[in-house]
């Protein structure tokens, strides 16, 4: 009888050098991340190949539960709900980062080029630019 382990290790390895979302194990950014700002909670998740985050609570979510996209730069989308609302995807997964995403920031209404960066278990630098080098990074924490 033959051992199937190696084989198996094989084909795992292979995946992981032939497709960069299998490689990059990226699956560590999903789940409930604090922002620094405002208290803000977003959830990040899958979304096919890529990762996408909705906002699921803020300082201003506490108060106003039914807040508005109100400086949203697109008028139609200014009476579109906040909470539950998508603000980061569009993410390809390069080595143990999410690459040449956008993130969308409800306070100004600007959408930016982003990347995620895990930097430990439970945090994570998102870095969003205007154009490069007009960039902030901020480290979210993972709330467990």
């Amino acid at each position: 009888m033959r051992n199937w382990k190696p084989v198996g290790l094989v084909l795992v390895a292979s995946l992981a050098l032939t497709n960069p979302s299998f490689a990059a194990g990226n699956d560590s950014v999903v789940g409930k991340w604090r922002t620094p700002s405002k208290h803000g909670v977003v959830e990040l998740g899958r979304c096919g190949e890529s990762v996408c985050g909705r906002l699921v609570d803020s300082d201003g979510l506490k108060t106003n539960p039914d807040l508005r996209d109100g400086n949203n730069k697109d008028a139609t989308k200014r009476t579109r709900k906040i909470k539950g609302l998508q603000i980061v995807g569009g993410f390809k997964a390069k080595g143990n980062e999410w690459v040449e995403g956008q993130i969308y920031n409800p306070e100004d209404g600007g959408t930016y080029k982003a990347t995620i960066t895990p930097s430990g278990a439970n945090s994570l630098k998102l870095k969003g630019c205007i154009v490069w080098p007009l960039c902030k990074t901020q480290t979210w924490t993972r709330i467990p």
